[in-house]
């Protein structure tokens, strides 16, 4: 069956440009340019795939993808964004998107990723339950990178410290900076390491559902409930259960969760019995967990018991000495997935790695990377295939630094000439009239 993509813009040419492109490589395509539009489309046909810009005339790419979810699991959702809204795409994903492209879109790059997103849709397609809010992660190994500095060290000494233990334990930091890493590499070092590890997305999981998606139902109990279900804490009887962005659940269902960690005991609901679980509690949050409490947002009670032990996840532009051996990962994770042989990253690259800011983090450096290769078939990643977001960032950097030390110069010559203009002009190589120019540019005054 030809996949459906549903393309949403208010970009109208470009719109149909994508429209065009795509139904030559196959796939039927739909066009919306508003998020009303969009809405009637979604809502009356099941897409394969649902590509849309974050931002939208009377609505956004988040809403468009609460929607999807709603209405379809299955459904894949990339959303297409520039340099400014990279942090709300890392949002998205936490919220059920399969990936981000920035603009301006390669049509190849966006090509793959569709690809991507459907070889995803089938290999789910048996295990989608009535759950629209569940994000399960098997025990399978997952890739870790230590690192070599010292946020990276004090970070491992604290999970070597706590895996062994049954201590609750709180994960914070910024969306992409790999939570779900360390807390499957706390599991993996732990006892339970051979139990299940049940990841759950607490931000996507509706309040009228959690009782459901975390405790289970029988048959019956409500409408829509044709089957049992097992909920996450039965899952992960015996192993550990990781709560990811806990901060997003709702007063009513942290007063649930509670009950269910004071006392081990789950009630699934229409069920009269209660099931014993032994688990371990892994939380995570991109928010001030304490400040909500102090708001009145969160239960101090239930932070309480999550915060037994706390780590916080650094940012990827703090691991100055880790980048270079992140990239190093993600290039040889592209290269296996892509099929290239790209075998590394020329100079320029590599300080201009260094030297920006990462605001997406891992996800940001994992997908750059990932483009790249696709974009460079063998040799080396040059500065020529890197989103131009980066470049101009860069350079914006480089020319605050320039201004820096031009100033510095200036104010050096100044102090060797005892503030003869003439002289520091001589001695910076540059006339009198620049000097002076300069000199009203940064405010000196002799």
């Amino acid at each position: 069956m030809t996949p459906k993509i549903l393309v949403i813009d208010d970009d109208t040419s470009f719109c149909i440009m994508l429209k065009t492109f795509l139904q030559k490589k196959g796939f039927e395509v739909t066009n919306a340019f508003n998020a009303m539009e969009a809405g009637d489309l979604i809502r009356s046909t099941t897409f394969d795939v649902v590509l849309t810009d974050i931002r939208l005339p009377d609505s956004d790419g988040l809403h468009i993808l609460e929607l999807v979810k709603s209405v379809s699991q299955k459904t894949q959702v990339i959303l297409m964004t520039g340099y400014t809204d990279i942090k709300a795409a890392v949002n998205a994903m936490k919220l059920g998107a399969f990936d981000y492209v920035g603009k301006p879109i390669n049509p190849d790059e966006i090509l793959h990723t569709i690809q991507q997103s459907l070889k995803k849709s089938a290999k789910t397609d048996v295990a989608v339950t009535e759950s629209k809010a569940q994000k399960t992660v098997a025990t399978a190994s997952v890739s870790f990178v230590k690192g070599i500095s010292s946020h990276a060290n004090k970070l491992h000494e604290y999970i070597t410290l706590v895996a062994p233990t049954n201590m609750s334990v709180l994960i914070m930091g910024d969306s992409g900076t790999g939570k779900e890493y360390i807390a499957h590499s706390i599991h993996s070092q732990s006892k339970r390491a051979d139990k299940p590890f049940i990841a759950v997305d607490c931000g996507a999981i509706p309040k009228d559902l959690a009782s459901s998606e975390f405790f289970g139902h029988i048959k019956g109990s409500f409408t829509g409930a044709v089957n049992d279900k097992t909920g996450h804490f039965e899952a992960a009887n015996g192993g550990t259960i990781f709560l990811d962005e806990v901060g997003n659940l709702s007063y009513e269902v942290q007063v649930q969760l509670l009950r269910a960690l004071q006392e081990r005991k789950v009630k699934p609901v229409g069920s009269n019995n209660e099931i014993k679980v032994d688990i371990r509690v892994i939380a995570a949050t991109n928010e001030d967990l304490a400040e909500a409490v102090r708001q009145g947002d969160f239960r101090e009670d239930l932070y309480h018991r999550l915060n037994e032990f706390s780590i916080q996840a650094p940012r990827l532009s703090e691991r100055k000495h880790d980048i270079m051996i992140f990239a190093h990962h993600f290039l040889a994770e592209a290269n296996d997935d892509l099929e290239r042989n790209v075998t590394g990253f020329d100079e320029q690259v590599s300080q201009l790695f260094l030297n920006y800011d990462w605001p997406g983090n891992l996800r940001e450096m994992k997908n750059t990377i990932k483009r790249s290769v696709l974009l460079t078939p063998s040799g080396l990643i040059t500065t020529s295939v890197l989103p131009h977001e980066m470049m101009s960032e860069n350079k914006d950097d480089s020319q605050a630094l320039y201004k820096e030390d031009e100033e510095t110069a200036i104010r050096n010559a100044l102090d060797k000439t005892n503030f003869n203009k003439s002289k520091a002009a001589r001695l910076l190589d540059i006339d009198r009239k620049t000097l002076y120019n300069k000199l009203k540019l940064y405010n000196i005054d002799l």
